[in-house]
């Protein structure tokens, strides 16, 4: 085993050159050593963290990179090309043959990683990313072998004022220095404070063309009332002055001539080449050579939803034809794509209720399958473009039930007028029922102001687990995965979302969700705001009698609950009241006795009825793991971890 002064010795001052020939022109290491602070890891030992820096040359000129926005005006090097630098992170057990033959690349939540988080329950780690034990969490990923990779693509990340925090990872892009153009922006504040302060997506190019108007929700009008007043601070970002009247979840609507934007979309050129020298290229410039058999793609939210646009824009076809990534698990994307790859592009932006449901991270197609739009007449499909290059990777999409209630998640298994839609047989689908969007590990019902119910605490660790498992066998070719687990027409339990939940005292639903509009962009100045064009379906969960979705991987919670979990929870009055609180589930305990629950009208059967005993609890727990395990929607080990809570009445 190395010592730590050789590792750091062996990372300093490395800077090799990859081959001409590649579209990675330079892969810098800036520092290696021993990660998680020397922990060992089962049969596959310890591991090494990588820190590194890509320098990317993308060809303007050929087929495969034409789909770049603004690609064709950018600045160019001695050979022709347009660069870009991407930050890298790696972690890799520091004998790879010991590890299982696979990378699992992360695309950066804005520039954060998220994956150890899920997959390995880390609470929080201390000191550097991976420097210390406590950083490994359950050590999940690194017992099984894998080796991770971040790779930054997110370029507008430095453009925002306080967005390129230290330890971000993030994309390095050429600016069109001198270019102008419209930009809009939306923000609730979710408090009263007054002035308020947001930071602007893109830097202003005449302070006068800044408009702000406020409005209580996406569908009032927008108002420019006394008291209403903004001022444009130094650093680019806004002061507003709020006027009386609007509550802590009215809209605050920005408008304004932006100049310099990045070339955002190269983001996507930038993962693949990156990816693909990782994975490929065999000289001594990759740290990983000979190392990798097989490679995934993940991404959390804004990143699962750029993983959707990146198969979706063809990118999943390197420079010499290959197919880059054998697996793609987009989590929590639901039916949308990212805002990445235009001028002014806002990759973080996606509508949040109550905020304008006009974005274009909400584009047809949303599925897999090809559909046909019925406001345009187009007929398109996500996996269009590696059809016909023959790399398209094995899918499998991840989603918790928020998804469905506020990214129209029912259109990746339903055409846009709501009729069931057949998946390919290279992709599955799961929803993990009664879960909120991304709750952290060891998260605890709490509390928030600006929602009705408790928050949502379930994490969807164990299940994620057993089902990134899944896809791996099935690029191995060991097994094919799980079948897909989601609502659906034919089984009654996709429904219109007025229909879906029944009347429970306390739950307070009446019919929210977030829907999907067909819209035309236009301009973003006078009457040039996006405007819709129509409406596509949107369904939602069927709930049983304690208003849990009755489909989906229904983990022990929510089979043998001691609460009503769900993946939506309305705002509270005050908070923009008649929407529903962005990314967060609510719950809802049961009552304790027959007696309790007979005194407030509610028709859940209590705790005592459910649950004569403690062991009869128990024991029903046991059996909704057990299948779970045959369903191979869960590990053995997570089972195990699952029942001995309940054993100890937890």
């Amino acid at each position: 085993m190395k010592s730590i002064a050789a590792w750091l010795l062996v990372g300093l001052g490395l800077a090799l050159i990859a081959p001409a020939q590649a579209e990675v022109a330079r892969f810098e290491i800036l520092e290696r050593g021993p990660a998680f602070g020397g922990a060992s890891f089962g049969t596959v030992g310890i591991y090494e963290r990588i820190t590194a820096r890509a320098t990317v040359a993308v060809d303007p000129a050929d087929r495969r990179n034409a789909v770049i926005a603004d690609l064709d005006q950018a600045p160019r090097n001695a050979q022709g090309r347009v660069e870009a630098v991407a930050d890298v992170f790696i972690l890799r057990p520091a004998d790879p043959s010991r590890g299982n033959g696979a990378v699992l690349v992360e695309a950066p939540n804005r520039g954060r990683e998220l994956m150890l988080h899920l997959f390995t329950e880390v609470i929080a780690a201390k000191g550097p990313p991976a420097t210390t034990s406590e950083a490994a969490g359950n050590g999940f990923l690194f017992r099984e072998g894998y080796t991770l990779a971040w790779i930054g693509w997110q370029a507008d990340i430095a453009s925002q004022p306080g967005a390129s925090e230290p330890g971000r990872l993030a994309l390095r892009a050429p600016v069109l220095a001198g270019v102008t153009g419209p930009v809009r922006d939306e923000v609730v504040f979710d408090h009263l404070k007054s002035p308020a302060v947001t930071a602007l997506p893109w830097p202003v190019a005449d302070a006068r063309s800044v408009k702000v108007t406020v409005r209580a929700g996406w569908e009032a009008a927008r108002q420019s009332p006394a008291g209403l007043s903004w001022r444009l601070l130094e650093d680019g970002r806004l002061e507003i002055t709020r006027p009386p009247g609007f509550d802590a979840g009215a809209i605050y609507e920005i408008t304004y001539t932006g100049k310099d934007p990045g070339v955002v979309g190269l983001g996507f050129a930038a993962l693949r080449d990156v990816a693909s020298f990782l994975r490929h290229e065999t000289g001594t410039a990759n740290p990983l050579a000979g190392q990798v058999r097989r490679s995934h793609l993940f991404g959390v939210s804004q990143s699962g939803r750029y993983v959707r646009d990146y198969l979706y824009l063809g990118f999943n076809e390197d420079m010499a034809g290959r197919r880059v990534f054998d697996g793609m698990m987009p989590h929590i994307a639901g039916g949308r794509r990212l805002y990445g790859n235009s001028r002014f592009a806002q990759p973080g932006r996606a509508p949040r209720y109550p905020h304008d449901i006009a974005w274009p991270a909400d584009a047809f197609p949303f599925s897999y399958a090809d559909s046909t739009d019925p406001v345009s007449g187009v007929q398109d499909g996500l996996m269009r473009r590696c059809r016909a290059s023959g790399t398209c990777p094995k899918v499998m999409q991840t989603d918790t039930e928020n998804e469905y209630w506020l990214a129209h998640a029912s259109l990746v298994v339903t055409d846009p007028a709501g009729r069931d839609l057949a998946l390919p047989d290279d992709v599955r689908a799961y929803m993990i029922s009664g879960t909120p969007h991304f709750s952290r590990p060891g998260a605890e019902m709490r509390k928030s102001e600006a929602c009705t119910l408790p928050l949502n605490p379930l994490h969807a660790g164990a299940p994620m687990r057993a089902l990134l498992s899944a896809l791996d066998g099935w690029v191995r070719g060991d097994a094919l995965p799980p079948a897909s687990r989601t609502p659906s027409r034919a089984h009654g339990s996709l429904v219109a979302p007025d229909k879906a939940v029944p009347v429970v005292p306390g739950l307070g639903y009446s019919g929210l969700h977030v829907p999907a509009a067909k819209v035309d962009s236009g301009g973003v100045s006078g009457a040039e705001l996006p405007r819709e064009l129509g409406r596509y379906a949107v369904l939602v969960p069927l709930a049983n009698a304690d208003g849990m979705a009755v489909a989906g991987v229904r983990m022990p919670a929510v089979e043998v609950p001691r609460a009503t979990y769900t993946g939506w929870n309305p705002r509270a009055e005050g908070f923009g009241a008649g929407a529903l609180c962005p990314l967060l589930g609510g719950m809802l305990p049961l009552a304790a006795t027959r007696a309790e629950r007979e005194r407030t009208g509610d028709p859940r059967p209590s705790l005592e009825e459910r649950y004569p005993t403690p062991e009869a609890y128990a024991d029903a727990v046991r059996q909704a793991a057990l299948w779970l395990i045959e369903e191979r929607l869960l590990l053995a080990a997570d089972a195990e971890a699952i029942i001995e809570r309940a054993t100890k009445g937890r």
